[in-house]
């Protein structure tokens, strides 16, 4: 993809998310525990992933 349309693309994205921000309206607090505890498991697993993925290298086959 051209730099060009990628930057487009971006600003167009952007600018959607900026007015969906602006539109959104606070929701109660019991509304907003099921998203919290999404965001929560995906940072769990994130965190999992990073701990079983080794840090130098790949790991020496067994003979």
């Amino acid at each position: 993809m051209h730099a060009d349309i990628h930057l487009q693309l971006h600003a167009l994205t952007a600018e959607e998310l900026r007015h969906e921000a602006a539109a959104a309206v606070p929701r109660p607090a019991a509304a907003r525990v099921p998203a919290l505890r999404a965001r929560m498991g995906w940072k769990l697993v994130e965190l999992g992933l990073r701990m079983a993925t080794p840090t130098h290298g790949p790991a020496p086959l067994a003979a």
